[in-house]
C-alpha cells in the first residue's frame, strides 16, 4: 500500500513541480517512447546478460514481495513456535521413535498438518526435519548442529537475496544508460545542425529527456524497489533463524517451553507475541496434538 502511495507521490510531485515552474510536457511526451526504448531495452539486455534464468524468474516473483511485504505474519511466528514446541516435547517425552514418523513423512504428520502454511514452505520443513534427523542419529553436540544450521541458513539467504542485488545493479546502471540515450540524441542533433533554432532546441530537449529518465528511474523507482525487496527478504529470514534458536536450545537440554521462549525472544518486534500470549497459545494446543 505504501509503495503505491510512494509511486503516485513520486510522479505527482516531480512532474507537478515541472509544470508549476512553467515546463511543458510536449517535449517529454514526444521523446519518452524513444528514450525509454533505448534505456529500458539496454537495461533489460544488461539484466539478462548479468543474471541466470533462476535469478531472472526470482526477480519477477520478487515484485509481489515488494508490494505484498513479508511472507510471515505475527500469527505465523506463533504457529512456528507452537510447531517446534510440539516436536521438541514429543522428542523429550516420547523419545526418538515417536518423532520419526513426523520427520520422515511430514505431509502425513498430525503435527505438521496443524500448520498448513508452514508445511507449504519446503525450506522450513526440510530445515526442521533434517536437523531433527541429525539429532535422532546421535549428533547431539549443540555447537556442531548450530554450525551446520548456520551454513544452511547462509546458503538459503544468499540465494533469496540475489534478486534484490540484481535489481540494485540495474538501478546503478540506469543513469549511465540514460547518458547513452542522451548522447545518441546529441549525435542526431549534430547531424541536423543546419535546422532552425526552434527545431534544434526541441531535439536537444529530447536528448536531455534520456538523462532525466535514466536518473529518475534509477533513484525514484528501481533503486527503492531493490531496497524494499532486500528488506523483505531479511525480515523473512528471521523466521528460519527462530528454528535454529529453538532446536539448539533443545539440544542444550532445556524443556520444550523454555526452548520456545528462547525462540520467542528472536521474533521481530513487530510480530513478537508477548510471554502471556505465547503461553496461552501453547496451553490451547489439544493434548492429543502430539
Amino acid at each position: 500500500m505504501f509503495q503505491i502511495i510512494g509511486i503516485v507521490l513520486l510522479f505527482g510531485l516531480v512532474f507537478g513541480s515541472y509544470l508549476m515552474s512553467g515546463g511543458k510536457m510536449d517535449v517529454i511526451i514526444h521523446a519518452a517512447p524513444h528514450e525509454l526504448m533505448a534505456i529500458g531495452g539496454a537495461g533489460l539486455a544488461a539484466f539478462l546478460i548479468s543474471n541466470s534464468m533462476t535469478v531472472v524468474k526470482a526477480t519477477g516473483a520478487g515484485f509481489g514481495k515488494i508490494f505484498g511485504g513479508p511472507k510471515w505474519k505475527a500469527q505465523d511466528y506463533r504457529d512456528l513456535l507452537s510447531l517446534l514446541f510440539l516436536l521438541t516435547k514429543t522428542m523429550k517425552s516420547k523419545g526418538v521413535i515417536a518423532l520419526e514418523s513426523h520427520i520422515e513423512n511430514s505431509h502425513d504428520s498430525t503435527i505438521f498438518n496443524r500448520y498448513p502454511k508452514i508445511l507449504k514452505d519446503h525450506f522450513a520443513v526440510d530445515f526442521i526435519c533434517d536437523t531433527l534427523r541429525m539429532m535422532t542419529m546421535n549428533l547431539e553436540d549443540p555447537h556442531q548442529v548450530e554450525d551446520s544450521m548456520e551454513l544452511q541458513l547462509e546458503k538459503h539467504h544468499h540465494e533469496a537475496a540475489a534478486p534484490g542485488h540484481a535489481l540494485q545493479s540495474l538501478a546503478d546502471a540506469l543513469p549511465a544508460l540514460g547518458i547513452v540515450a542522451a548522447v545518441l540524441g546529441v549525435i542526431k542533433t549534430m547531424g541536423s545542425i543546419t535546422e532552425p533554432p526552434e527545431v534544434l532546441g526541441l531535439m536537444i530537449g529530447g536528448a536531455l529527456v534520456g538523462t532525466f529518465m535514466g536518473v529518475f528511474l534509477a533513484y525514484g523507482l528501481v533503486g527503492p524497489m531493490a531496497t524494499r525487496l532486500t528488506e523483505v527478504v531479511n525480515e523473512d529470514a528471521a523466521f528460519y533463524k527462530i528454528i535454529r534458536s529453538v532446536l539448539v536450545a533443545h539440544l542444550h537440554g532445556n524443556a520444550a517451553q523454555i526452548s520456545v521462549e528462547i525462540g520467542r525472544g528472536n521474533v521481530p518486534s513487530t510480530a513478537q507475541p508477548s510471554f502471556g500470549e505465547m503461553e496461552e497459545t501453547l496451553n490451547n494446543i489439544p493434548a492429543e496434538a502430539a
